[in-house]
């Protein structure tokens, strides 16, 4: 037996909704023939259908434990059973969502229509008796306050992702004198009106006081007739339900393939964006193509492709948003035939398709884990993650290589830049900060790449590198005192070695009092001070023209009377201005550079001013990053995974005409692995002391000799 639930609500009281009600099941019951129950779950007014229809309920709800099927009060004389939640009003608190949908579990197979008054209010309670439902009817009069509560109730029960196919309007006292007209009521609520009940306050009255049905007080009465032609609809017309299931149908997949993605949709018997290998080209991920189908609905519907979606304003992105996950509710239903009846599922797969649409896809969730440091899309069906410090392969994918390249371009537009064959790679930043490097074909032969360097929500300071064991409290001390004392200081090392971060640690030790300016290619510093100009490159424009380079910026930064100037990352011509700038007054500066050691720096800044195009002597470059450099910061990725600062290191001088002197001051030495792959070792001074301590007494900073260990 097919158990079809129908559940009646409102939230405006006295609008008829528990007449409809009982009126409804005892139609269902009496007169077609059906079996039929009737459950007041209206938690408001317990006990009023009881006195209403002059029945006696020795039962609720609360008096079946969650393993015995409850017993309904049979009322022979409507021929139907019957079963309140509650006994009184004061019991109300005792009733969890659990309950009820284990009630209403228990009643599938057993009748042929399960009729719920609902109360008139939203709650944890009722939402599962929402998500148990087949046909959820509005109860409607024609005035303006119930037109704007039936509105509002829509809203909520679409945010809870309740398509519209399933909800139908019940219009009742329909020709009230001075109403509003069921034309208006239809152009207002974007719901079928499938009943219209006439007024008819007489009977409708006359029944109430006699305690008997209105369908068989006054079963001629229009009022009478509209209710009984409604439960013929019911009865006859399949159609108007949608039936259940908790997930799309299972697609072929290789178990275990993605262990963490899968494990969701694994418990729905599904496998998200995975397929058995060995039978990938011969059956499609179900999932997969439902996406596809409902992502072109929402092209028709929304005219996707000319939709402008600022990621960088979230009011507007959140309206937008909204609107598309109503579409994408009701396009779910179209496009399966059922209602899925698991919440859980049904907000997942409305939030994939949502991303996917608006806003970075697949990455969304990526983006969003704190646990993920870089993700990295080769292609389409190929995302890298790296995951405290590992590289592991996610299972989440692209439904095309069309919507990676609508991702790139949804994250690069609101920056002004652009990506085409003329441009195919591009440098960029989400709205909070993550480094974004995109490049498409014909450079990239696997298709459109795409990846994101993230960045840490959490504003780390010197405790949380001490804590993550990234150095040691004397390195700790020794270079916050470099900075108040205005050291020049270079932070070297590989990608995703950490430079940045330790850039930011430092740059929290500028004195408040100090004008601070950053160049960046894409502003990833955060600096707590107030008086922080942040200056930005840009590329050039679809004409070629118009690029503000990070040597210019750094030029026209001279000009802002800067006491700190901090480079992102010297990477080209910008590194000769900066040495003239540290060699003419501007102490105190700090930048990164990629590099293999605190010795390699020395080579890659000749490479890189020679690049420049300036016409110098290796001896001349050597002898203004001697004079300008005074600490070398090199950090490291090591082999865990784990991000630690490898050496401190002081330019000394030039040693000879060619060779500039360097000192470790501290190190980080190697000692091995433990049994769980991590690395041991230990943070260790040289015994040098640097040749500026005096310079720091004479400011006012003390840092005991001791902290440098044995001096040789």
């Amino acid at each position: 037996m097919t158990t079809r639930s129908v559940v009646i609500f409102s939230t405006k009281g006295g609008v008829g909704k528990t007449l409809v009600a009982a009126n409804l099941a005892v139609t269902l019951g009496l007169y077609l023939r059906k079996k039929a129950a009737l459950i007041d779950l209206d938690l408001h007014a317990a006990g009023d259908m009881l006195r209403w229809l002059d029945i006696a309920a020795d039962k609720s709800m609360l008096d079946f434990a969650e393993n015995k099927e409850p017993e309904l009060t049979r009322v022979p004389k409507y021929d139907i059973d019957f079963l309140p939640a509650l006994q009184r009003p004061s019991q109300a608190g005792r009733l969890d969502a659990q309950k009820i949908k284990n009630t209403l579990d228990s009643l599938e197979g057993r009748y042929d229509f399960v009729v719920i008054d609902a109360g008139r209010a939203f709650s944890e309670t009722m939402f599962s008796v929402f998500n148990h439902a087949n046909l959820i009817l509005l109860v409607v009069t024609p005035d303006i306050l119930s037109v704007y509560q039936t509105k509002w109730s829509l809203d909520v029960l679409q945010s809870l992702h309740i398509p519209l196919n399933m909800i139908k309007i019940v219009l009742n006292r329909a020709e009230s004198l001075g109403s509003v007209s069921w034309q208006e009521i239809r152009a207002a609520i974007p719901c079928e009106i499938i009943s219209r009940v006439p007024s008819d306050g007489k009977a409708v009255g006359l029944a109430l006081n006699r305690r008997v049905p209105l369908v068989i007080d006054n079963a001629n009465c229009r009022a009478s007739q509209a209710i009984r032609k409604l439960g013929a609809e019911l009865v006859e017309n399949e159609k108007i339900f949608l039936s259940h299931r908790e997930a799309v149908p299972p697609v072929l997949t290789e178990e275990g393939l993605f262990a963490r993605e899968s494990e969701f949709w694994k418990k729905f018997k599904l496998d998200q964006g995975s397929f058995a290998q060995d039978a990938a080209e011969k059956e499609p991920d179900e999932i997969i193509e439902l996406k596809r189908r409902i992502h072109q609905r929402l092209i028709e519907k929304l005219d996707l492709k000319h939709l402008e979606i600022d990621m960088t304003n979230p009011v507007k992105a959140q309206a937008v948003r909204e609107k598309t996950e109503r579409v994408v509710t009701n396009a779910l239903t179209e496009e399966t035939g059922v209602f899925l009846s698991s919440p859980e599922v049904r907000r997942r797969l409305v939030k994939e398709i949502t991303d996917e649409a608006l806003g970075l896809g697949p990455l969304e969730d990526l983006v969003n884990d704190n646990e993920i440091s870089d993700i990295m899309v080769n292609n389409k069906n190929q995302i890298y993650i790296e995951r405290q410090g590992k590289l592991e392969l996610s299972p989440k994918r692209f439904l095309s290589n069309d919507q990676v390249r609508q991702v790139i371009e949804r994250i690069i537009a609101p920056l002004g830049r652009r990506i085409d064959e003329s441009v195919p790679m591009v440098d960029a930043r989400l709205p909070d900060g993550s480094r974004v490097n995109a490049i498409i074909p014909p450079l990239s032969l696997t298709g459109p790449t795409l990846t994101i360097r993230k960045f840490g929500r959490e504003r780390l300071n010197m405790d949380s590198l001490l804590n993550l064991n990234s150095l040691s409290k004397a390195m700790a001390d020794f270079i916050q005192a470099c900075v108040l004392s205005r050291k020049n200081i270079v932070v070297s090392g590989g990608t995703g070695s950490g430079k940045t971060t330790v850039l930011n640690v430092l740059s929290a030790y500028i004195p408040e009092d100090e004008r601070i300016v950053t160049i960046e290619d894409a502003a990833e510093l955060r600096l707590k001070q107030e008086h922080w100009v942040r200056l930005e490159s840009r590329p050039p424009n679809i004409e070629g023209r118009g690029a503000i380079t990070t040597r210019d910026l750094f030029r026209n930064s001279l000009r802002m009377r800067p006491d700190r100037i901090v480079i992102g990352e010297c990477r080209g011509a910008e590194t000769l201005d900066m040495l003239q700038a540290m060699n003419t007054g501007h102490d105190g500066s700090m930048t990164t550079i990629h590099a293999n050691s605190t010795h390699d720096v020395m080579s890659r800044m000749d490479s890189m001013i020679l690049m420049s195009g300036a016409e110098l002597p290796v001896r001349a470059i050597r002898e203004m990053i001697s004079s300008a450099v005074d600490i070398i910061i090199h950090t490291a990725r090591l082999s865990d995974g784990s991000r630690k600062v490898l050496q401190i290191t002081e330019l000394t001088g030039m040693l000879d005409e060619m060779h500039i002197g360097l000192k470790d001051i501290f190190a980080f030495k190697q000692k091995g692995l433990d049994k769980d792959g991590r690395v041991m070792g230990e943070f260790s001074p040289t015994g040098y002391v640097p040749s500026f301590m005096e310079d720091l007494r004479l400011r006012g900073i003390n840092i005991p000799d001791s902290i440098f260990g044995d001096t040789p």
